[in-house]
Order: C-alpha cells, then structure tokens, then sequence
C-alpha cells in the first residue's frame, strides 16, 4: 500500500511524515524543536535556539554563489489542533493519522498539520540536498504562530544576517503573496451569578454541529455559519416563546478558526421539548436556505444531559441572558469591509471565535483582522465597548502588523520570471487576508524583502484539511529554481 513516505518528492514526504509523528499543537512544539537541532546535528549544520524558542539553522553556500542575496526560509513548527467531535484524540500525545486519497493527503478526523507542516519540510528537504545550487542560507523556524504569533514576535534583530526571506506557509499554487492582514485579539470576561433552576425543570444540550468552519482569515469572505451566532439565533427565539434557562456555553475553540460546533446546557419543561424540537428543525431549514451554497449541513439536535454528573443545578438569570443575547446578535462577526483596489480581497473582519462558560464567568474571544491598522483599531474599541456596556472585563491584546506590499522588490521579480519559466505562465500576485508572520518579521527586519507561497491547502484549520500531492512537487521544483537563480548582491555605488 502506497504511503505518503511514498510520494514525490520524496525528501519533503518523508520529513513531513516525521513531523506528522511529532505531537505539535500551540505551546507545544518541544518535540519539533529536539527533532530539528537532531536534524541540524545529523547534516553538520550550525544551529541554535534563541531565546523565544525558535530555531535557526544555517548553510554555507554553494561554491560560487557566495555573493548572492543570502535567502530566509522560513515557516512556523505549530499547527492547529481540530478534531471531529466523536474522535478520541489528545494532540499533545498522539501523532496525525495521515493518509493518501486521491490527489490530495488528508487526516483521519483531525486537522493534517500541512500548515505550516509541508513549509517545514521543505525547509528540510532544502537544508538536506547535497547536490543543490544555493545561496546562503537560513532556515527560521520559529514557536506558536497559530496562537499569536510570539515566537516571530520574540525574534530579535542580529540573528539572521539574510536578504530575502520566503515564507513557505501560504495554500495556493501558483499565487505569490506579498501583502497580509494584521490583526488582533478581543478577549473578554464575563462575570456571572447563578440562580436556583426552577422546579420542575430537566437539563438537555442544544448541540450545533455539522458547519464546515475553516480558517478565520482565508475563509472569512465565504461567508459560512458560525455555530455560536447559530446557538445564540435559537436561544433569542426559544426565550421568546418558552420558559427555557441556560447554564453553561461552550462553542467553537480556536480564535483563527470559524466555530463549526458548540454545545449549551438548556433546562427545560419537559412538555416544551417537542415545540423546542420542531422550532429548531425549522431554524435549521432557514438556516440552510440563508446559507445555500456555503453551507451542507446545520445540526440543531437536542441530547438528553440528565445523566451527566456536571450538570449543577442552577442557571443565568432570564433577564441577564436576554440582554447578553442581544449583545452577542450586535457583536460584528465576518466581513466589515472590502480593499478598494483589490474588490475581492476583505479589508477588514472579525470572527466570534470562542464563547465558554464556567461557574464564575464567561469567556469569549474575538479576533479582528484588517490590512488597515487605524480600522484594526476601531473595529476592535467597537467590540470593547459593546462589552464593557455589560459590565465585562476586555483585554485588547496580540496585536500584530500587517505587511506592506512591495510590488517592485527584486525577490518579487525573480520569482515572476522563475515561474514563467518552469510552468509557462504568470503567477498571480496577491495579498491575503490572514496574518502571515512576514509582517511581524518585517517590523524587526525592514530590510528584507518578502515573498509568501505554497502548495493549495484546503480546510486549513478545521479536520478537513488536506493537501494537493502535485502542487508539492511543483512547489519543489520551484524553489529549487528560485534558490539557483538567486543573483549577486548588487554592489553600491561609491559616488
């Protein structure tokens, strides 16, 4: 049976499959960084690990092309830890199921990790090749890009001595990116008092599942359902009709990732149960109406939570839970506005990643992108304020730049000519909405220039993520070619 050890180029399968063995969600990269001081060790490399937790490996260059722009490659050890509901998996122990199907490598009902796994590896398979051409080289690979960027954030200036840098960490072939969202972070506590549930009353959870999610940034412009709008639409209907309390919220996970699920204990009278059915069967049909063509499937379903030995007995007041209601229905989430000269490119967004309840407050974060800093900004006072109206405390917090482009960097044309070499037409110049750590790196190195890419990912950030095997070796080959090409440094002018 072919494996994904199997496939071409083989270099780069092979260290990706290594990596997949290697537990490594956010805050939790120890693994990979052992593993590539061990990788540096075996190749006779320099290395080193500052004092973020980032990793720096070094090769001298080929003969002959020591005078050419020294080249970063660069990509986060990281990736997104999301999993089906059903699955049995602890990120922090076991490894990603990896497999082929079809064209394109997947998971077993969990997130792949070929963000930024398949960077990595290239960065590897680079750092590997005896018989390559290249410049010299740097090889960043830096902590927790996933869950605010700090490792980029905690790169000091004088490390890396390169020119260029290329980010290997975008998922579109073809496409080169050279301009990204900035973004940050609206975290928000709640505190709350409980009443007695009322007499009579009996526990269930309002379980949201089946949205497709995805990333909060490459798919915020498909304008998909987000579960914790979905459990807050049935709630505000459901309180208009029936005596219904709620106790405990807990929807979505990650603040970059759209909430494709959340789940809320309701208590209820049990002769409510069948309206209760049948008004969320029915907001389920709307639902799937207003969403026709971005959504498959919206699960509203009712379980049974009286058997469950959390269930305490007691509740938000009705008062109070109508008015946090409304704030969440005010509370932005999505598309804000659009880039001028790019119409097709979100200027700015935000998404109501995460809403969690325990018995003393509840939690929620919100992340806001925008490739304008002052809108950045705005958008972010606007969610603070509609919050601290409740009485909350609201952090404004991991805030990160966004990236320039550079349209007439030398790296950009290099790469233009590169890939209208190898695949006879242009490639596409774009700029993203997600923040990228070029932006951050930028701000500590300013003089480098910049080029993002990748081969197409699809589902990054939610368990259907997979990679195209083709658009591997294409971006292979690609690399090699830019790192054979790069030119001489150009010698300044004594005049």
């Amino acid at each position: 049976m072919t494996t994904i050890r199997d496939l071409q180029p083989k270099a780069i399968w092979n260290y990706f499959a290594d990596l997949c063995e290697i537990p490594r969600p956010s805050y939790h990269e120890q693994g990979v960084v052992d593993y590539l001081m061990a990788f540096a060790k075996q190749n006779h490399l320099e290395a080193e690990i500052d004092d973020t937790g980032n990793v720096i490996i070094r090769k001298k260059a080929s003969v002959g092309m020591e005078d050419c722009y020294g080249i970063i490659l660069q990509g986060h050890m990281d990736m997104v830890a999301q999993k089906s509901k059903d699955l049995n998996h602890d990120f922090e122990e076991d490894p990603i199921n990896a497999y082929i199907e079809g064209d394109w490598v997947t998971a077993k009902g969990t997130t792949l990790g070929s963000d930024n796994g398949i960077g990595v590896a290239a960065a590897l398979a680079v750092l590997s090749a005896d018989e390559l051409q290249h410049p010299p080289l740097e090889a960043l690979f830096t902590v927790n890009e996933e869950r605010g960027m700090s490792g980029a954030l905690g790169l000091k200036a004088g490390y890396l001595k390169g020119d260029w840098l290329l980010n290997l960490d975008t998922e579109e072939d073809g496409e080169l990116y050279v301009g990204c969202a900035g973004g940050v972070d609206v975290v928000v506590s709640l505190p709350v008092t409980y009443e007695v549930v009322p007499e009579g009353m009996v526990p269930y959870q309002l379980v949201i599942s089946g949205l497709k999610g995805g990333h909060s940034g490459v798919d915020i412009h498909l304008g998909r359902a987000n579960a914790n709008l979905v459990t807050n639409e049935f709630l505000v209907a459901a309180l208009a009709k029936f005596d219904v309390r709620v106790a405990q919220f807990d929807g979505g996970s990650l603040r970059n990732a759209l909430p494709r699920d959340a789940s809320t204990l309701v208590w209820l009278f049990p002769d409510n149960l069948g309206d209760l059915r049948n008004l969320s069967q029915n907001l389920s049909t709307k639902l799937l109406q207003q969403f026709s063509g971005k959504e498959q499937q919206i699960n509203i379903e009712w379980v049974d939570a009286s058997a469950s030995s959390n269930n305490s007995p007691k509740v938000l007041p009705k008062i109070w839970l109508n008015q946090f209601l409304n704030t969440i229905a005010s509370c932005p989430n999505g598309v804000k506005s659009w880039i001028k000269e790019l119409p097709d490119v979100v200027q700015t967004s935000s998404n109501l990643a995460r809403i969690v309840s325990n018995d003393a407050i509840i939690e929620m974060e919100i992340s806001v992108r925008s490739s304008v800093e002052e809108e950045k900004n705005e958008l972010a006072h606007e969610i603070e304020q509609l919050f601290l109206a409740l009485d909350a405390k609201v952090s404004v917090c991991n805030s990160y730049p966004g990236w320039k482009p550079d349209m007439n960097s030398g790296l950009l044309q290099l790469m233009k000519q590169q890939y209208q070499n190898l695949f006879g037409k242009e490639a596409g110049v774009k700029v993203i909405h997600a923040g990228l750590e070029c932006g951050v790196l930028g701000a500590t190195y300013p003089h480098w220039q910049m080029i993002s890419f990748g081969p197409t990912i699809m589902g990054a950030h939610s368990p259907d993520e997979s990679v195209r095997i083709v658009d591997v070796e294409k971006m292979w080959r690609y690399l090699v070619a830019v790192l054979e090409n790069t030119p001489a440094r150009k010698v300044q002018s004594s005049d």
